[in-house]
């Protein structure tokens, strides 16, 4: 079960495009965005602890939804397009779009687990 709704990157957006974009759709892009966000923090957010979210992951989880709203909506901006010319046809962005990956490292930063310390591998030799 997805951790935000649709409805909460529809009401947080301010993109148009983002607000116009399906629900089925967004239901991926917060997918995708699940498991940037767990393999950050090192684990899912399944435990009774994160019950109810807390409000930084949601946050972050909205603003990487958003992000990837974006960018699975308009291919320009996926591909990092200026301009495009389909034989007698073009165009340019004129205000130069792009869409950077939101910073969500701080917002998650006390969720973050550490990775277990490794043991030292250590082992014997003798002489033949």
């Amino acid at each position: 079960m997805p951790l935000i709704t649709p409805e909460q990157v529809i009401e947080y957006t301010e993109f148009e495009a983002v607000k116009a974009r399906a629900p089925n759709k967004l239901q991926s892009d917060i997918l995708q965005a699940e498991t940037e966000l767990f393999s950050k923090a090192g684990h899912k957010f399944d435990t009774p602890a994160y019950t109810p979210l807390p409000a930084t992951v949601e946050l972050a989880l909205i603003k990487l939804t958003e992000y990837y709203a974006l960018i699975n909506s308009d291919e320009s901006i996926a591909k990092g397009y200026t301009s495009e010319r389909l034989g007698d046809y073009s165009y340019t962005l004129s205000d130069g779009r792009t869409v950077s990956k939101p910073a969500i490292d701080l917002l998650i930063a006390e969720y973050i687990q550490k990775a277990a310390p490794k043991r030292p591998v250590s082992f014997k030799m003798r002489a033949l």
